[in-house]
């Protein structure tokens, strides 16, 4: 009859076995498609999220190298059109529904430079954006191949705004503006980030960089370039990679 202890050594020698035979699942990539109609030059943005990451809203654009808007390449859906999955407990329980959130994606929204009629520059129901450039918010990493609308100068930027809520910390904390009800729809502000794109370099492939954050109330459309009070914010992405097609 087998003893006891011979037992409990097999039984640890398969459960070994199993663990070190186990394969490891690689990470799911989601791929988007933005504007495929486009007969300008397409690129794609490689996104791999941070240890921060938690369903944040975002967008992807471009502008010229003296700042002026070019067009937006995409943006979740959400930002875009201002309907929000949990946006109307009218019901009892709840339903999508208009929320205006000024404070999202500002520096883009300003950027864009289209005022609704209550005076905020995010897209509104009335106005939203085409769903072209509209897609729900991918849960993890993703890699989005789009479209120009037509040719863009020889030399550009592309830019990624990043935001998401519930993210305090011991600088932006939830009594830093009291009576301020936009900046707790966005607690540490957006994240901007920038790559120059030049097409007669001959390069193809770009890394992102963050450049500053976005007004935390999303009234104003400056760039603050001191990154040194974001903490998670600043891992809610790992890596931006633009890729020319």
């Amino acid at each position: 009859m087998m003893k006891p202890y011979s037992m409990i050594i097999i039984a640890l020698l398969f459960l070994t076995a199993c663990k070190s035979g186990r394969v490891q699942e690689a990470p799911q990539i989601m791929n988007l498609s933005a504007n495929p109609t486009g007969t300008g030059p397409g690129l794609s943005l490689e996104f791999r999220k941070g240890m921060a990451h938690n369903h944040p809203s975002f967008v992807l654009w471009a502008e010229g190298m003296d700042g002026k808007y070019l067009q937006t390449l995409f943006i979740t859906k959400a930002v875009g059109t201002s309907i929000y999955e949990h946006g109307d407990p009218s019901s009892g329980h709840w339903e999508p529904g208009e929320i205006r959130r000024p404070a999202s994606l500002p520096y883009w929204a300003h950027k864009r430079g289209v005022k609704e009629k209550d005076g905020l520059y995010v897209p509104s129901i009335e106005n939203p954006m085409a769903d072209a450039y509209t897609g729900a918010t991918p849960p993890g990493d993703f890699n989005l191949s789009a479209r120009f609308d037509k040719n863009p100068p020889p030399k550009f930027r592309i830019l990624f705004e990043i935001n998401q809520t519930w993210d305090w910390n011991k600088f932006w904390t939830n009594n830093k503006y009291p009576d301020d009800d936009e900046y707790k729809t966005s607690c540490q502000p957006a994240v901007v980030y920038m790559a120059t794109v030049d097409m007669n370099d001959g390069v193809s492939a770009y890394t992102m960089e963050a450049i500053g954050h976005s007004h935390y109330a999303g009234r104003t459309g400056e760039l603050f370039t001191d990154l040194g009070t974001l903490t998670t914010a600043l891992e809610i992405v790992n890596n931006l990679t633009v890729n020319l097609e």
